[in-house]
């Protein structure tokens, strides 16, 4: 299982970026994904989730209204779309594949930094 996130970077406040994940070697269409994120520290902590089909989202309040999940079935790939971007919003950024509501499967990680 590969899970292989990509899109973070250095950016203002106010401005926006778009993360990535690309899966593979799992079932990805029948699979709930979940962003994740972890500053320097603190514990990591749920960004959003989204269900197999995509016709279900959750986010954490802090992101509610700024952050959009959504997810590519037909080219197993999952996005995070983030606006609005605030200094507190600085994390590493994981995407997470969970299996039958039972495994986790988790990225490598990609680095958000917002300035003020």
């Amino acid at each position: 299982v590969q899970l292989v996130e990509s899109g973070g970077g250095l950016v203002q406040a106010g401005g926006s970026l778009r993360l990535s994940c690309a899966v593979s070697g799992i079932t990805f269409s029948i699979t709930a994904m979940g962003w994740y994120r972890q500053a320097p520290g603190k514990q990591r902590e749920l960004v959003a989730t989204i269900s197999s089909s995509g016709g279900s989202t959750n986010y954490a309040d802090s992101v509610k209204g700024r952050f959009t999940i959504s997810r590519d079935n037909a080219k197993n790939t999952m996005h995070l779309q983030m606006n609005s971007l605030k200094p507190e919003d600085t994390a590493v950024y994981y995407c997470n594949a969970r299996v039958f509501s039972l495994i986790d499967y988790w990225g490598q990680g990609t680095q958000v930094t917002v300035s003020s």
